[in-house]
């Protein structure tokens, strides 16, 4: 089929029902060929800069740039380390093989310039990066210099160690590579991994999945900062020791990343009084930054994980929730009849209300909306007489029992959101978990591998020991038996721990709002039922069993009311006070609708009520008798009191699908925060229609008067 009938097909399906429509596309789209599909999905389609259409590849297009802004200072940071330190190395006298026992001597020339011009590439790929998330260059031009020079910068450091293990390597037994030239290995694998995550991110932009700017929060803006501010304070406070110590400025930058990650295994410690007085300020400053740039990971990794895996987790859920909606055909069925003897117009859609299954046209346009189906027709809307008031009397009498169970029809579809809410915080916490213990079991076997590959020469340990350093150097212990002591196992463990040890950190983070969260609350429920009983438990747990709170009600009433006969007071329900039972849905099915000024009464109370439910330090979770009341006091000022009755008889009490995607459960904001917003609204729109209406007033006696 050519591409003009296909588009043909397409524009034409736009008028056809939507089963209609979607099988025709379908068949439209699967007579292509394969090569055709993939020719239109690859196709390339620069977005500009100012498009504000819908964005997708999501780790593409956040989280690899995030991921380049920290392993590009990273990479620098290694690339110092090899240009100060010579690549080579000779081992002393009776210690041979022995790498704490060596001494460094000079590189070749070449090797130093091209050492330099490696490490200028690394720094200019890092500044158009950084420049790019200012937006003080394009997009198109600094991400492609990014990528260009980190490249340039990967291939000088690989084209040094070729040349130098081919022409000038070092003479075995006698001597061996040194620790600046296992950080030049590191280095490259840095550049290397960071300039083929960017290319992803550019093939991301061809492809049209987002426009050319990285959309970053404040939060990503601060963890890229934080993260340049941590690797100058890392290689700025090696250099400071050693000019205090005098050492080499890979011993002092491990013993830098040692000191601000808080291992501490001992094996380097300062030497004199200038030293041990500067770990005071370096320590805390280090620990401080540290600290911070964790937070803001921990934090960017929420943001994604709510965005794209707890938002898909709770529309997957509802989805299926509203597939089993109707499970019955006498339901289906049932609805039919209903959506084919509704014959009155509805003033407004409202999802609430039984099902329609006549395909319809959704429009957002207010004027649209105003504007009545048939132009040529004009309605005169009529105020209601005594027959109409009548007639809607008798069909409010006769209709108490559909209400009623419209109000179960919609408490269940309650009470399903309310699950999907509690079944997704759950997932939301042991989510993170899991994926925190995933991350450092991974961090803590890879890295064990690491180790006995790198200190098997050195120390000859063997994989368990390899396991139990690593585990050590997760949590921080720092024994001191175990420690780095090969060329190659003092870089790896600097980029290990930097990220390994943050890890820990986010695990046990995550641990606190689960396991230890699950810990300590079962540690103060057994306090509050025993040696430290707290006041009002005993409320709490009738609150939680309505049948047996309303059983113990009516025991109080029946004793009060025998009481007072004894006493000779008149017998008769009592005061309603705070302590009362909850309203059920009969109650409020038969409940008498009040006027305008005890509606407005209640609406006061209602937002004092949320205001105080907003300093909650725990978000409070309404009942659906509560919504009920509140989505009466929200809707009552829009319209008078007749229409409001008229309204409430019709399409019943609440006018959102609780499961739809106009659920105020799928707001961002709280329950609390969402009515106060709401019922202030309600309260402006009836301050405004009071004003209006005396307003009208005045000029009536104005006019009498006159």
């Amino acid at each position: 089929m050519p591409t003009s009938d296909l588009l043909l097909s397409s524009e034409n399906a736009a008028d056809l029902p939507s089963n209609s429509r979607d099988e025709g596309l379908e068949t439209a789209c699967t007579s292509q060929h394969a090569p055709n599909r993939a020719r239109l999905k690859w196709k390339f389609r620069m977005r500009p800069d100012d498009d504000d259409e819908a964005q997708d590849w999501w780790f593409a297009s956040t989280a690899i740039p995030l991921l380049a802004a920290t392993t590009g200072p990273l990479a620098n940071v290694m690339s110092i380390a090899a240009l100060i330190t010579p690549w080579r190395a000779k081992y002393d006298t009776g210690f041979v093989g022995v790498d704490t026992h060596t001494a460094g001597y000079a590189d070749p020339r070449w090797c130093i310039a091209l050492n330099v011009a490696s490490l200028v590439c690394g720094f200019a790929g890092n500044i158009f990066l950084l420049f790019n998330f200012t937006r003080r260059i394009r997009y198109i031009v600094a991400l492609p210099m990014t990528i260009v020079l980190w490249y340039f910068a990967t291939g000088i450091l690989m084209a040094i160690t070729v040349l130098m293990n081919k022409y000038v390597p070092p003479q075995r037994p006698g001597e061996t590579y040194s620790q600046g030239f296992w950080h030049a290995v590191i280095a490259a694998v840095l550049y290397l991994v960071s300039s083929m995550l960017l290319m992803i991110n550019m093939l991301g932009y061809f492809l049209g999945h987002y426009p050319q700017h990285f959309e970053l929060t404040d939060e990503q803006r601060n963890l890229i900062l934080q993260t340049m501010l941590f690797f100058i304070w890392l290689a700025g406070g090696a250099g400071v020791f050693v000019k205090v110590s005098g050492s080499q400025y890979v011993d002092m930058l491990y013993f830098c990343d040692v000191t601000i990650l808080t291992v501490g295994f001992g094996d380097y410690h300062p030497i004199n009084d200038s030293g041990r007085g500067l770990v005071f300020p370096y320590s805390v400053g280090g620990i401080i930054i540290l600290g911070l740039m964790v937070s803001s990971i921990r934090k960017f990794a929420q943001e994604i994980s709510h965005v794209n895996i707890i938002k898909s987790h709770v529309e997957k859920r509802r989805v299926q929730t509203i597939g089993r909606s109707v499970t019955t055909s006498f339901e289906l069925e049932e609805r039919r009849e209903k959506a084919r003897h509704h014959t009155q117009p509805q003033r407004r859609p409202t999802i609430s209300a039984p099902f329609d299954l006549k395909p319809r046209a959704v429009t957002f346009d207010e004027e649209k909306a105003k504007q009545p189906d048939h132009p040529n027709v004009h309605i005169k809307r009529l105020r209601p007489t005594t027959v109409h008031s009548g007639i809607k009397a008798l069909k409010r009498v006769g209709s108490r029992k559909p209400k009623l169970l419209l109000l179960r029809e919609e408490k269940d579809r309650f009470t399903a959101m309310r699950e999907i809410q509690r079944s997704t915080t759950t997932f939301k916490r042991y989510s993170a978990l899991a994926m925190s213990v995933i991350a450092f079991g991974l961090l803590w076997c890879v890295g064990a591998v690491g180790f006995w590959k790198a200190e098997a020469k050195s120390q000859g340990i063997t994989y368990f020991q390899a396991l139990y350093f690593c585990y050590v150097s997760l949590l921080t212990i720092g024994y001191g038996d175990l420690s780095p002591t090969s060329n190659a196992g003092k870089p790896f463990f600097i980029v290990w721990s930097l990220i390994a040890v943050p890890t820990m950190t986010i695990l046990i983070s995550d641990m606190g709002d689960t396991v230890i969260a699950s810990f300590k609350r079962g540690t103060f429920h057994l306090a509050d039922w025993t040696v430290l009983p707290k006041a009002g438990i005993w409320r709490a747990l009738l609150e939680k069993h309505p049948w047996l709170l309303r059983w113990l009600q009516k025991k109080a009433d029946e004793a009060a009311e025998g009481k007072r006969v004894a006493e000779g007071f008149r017998v008769g329900p009592a005061e309603e006070d705070e302590n009362r039972a909850p309203l059920t849905l009969e109650a409020i099915a038969e409940q008498a609708s009040l006027d305008e000024h005890g509606l407005a009464r209640k609406l006061a109370l209602a937002i004092r009520r949320t205001a105080n439910d907003l300093k909650s330090v725990n978000r409070r979770r309404y009942s659906y008798e509560e919504w009920v009341e509140f989505t009466r006091l929200i809707r009552f000022s829009r319209m008078d009191r007749p229409e409001l009755v008229e309204e409430e008889e019709e399409q019943g009490l609440i006018e959102w699908d609780w499961i739809g995607e106009n659920s105020p459960m799928l707001a961002e904001e709280s329950e609390s925060e969402w009515l106060l917003d709401r019922l202030c609204e309600s309260l402006n729109r009836y301050m405004l229609n009071q004003h209006q209406g005396h307003g009208h007033q005045n000029r009536e006696q104005k006019m009498n008067f006159g």
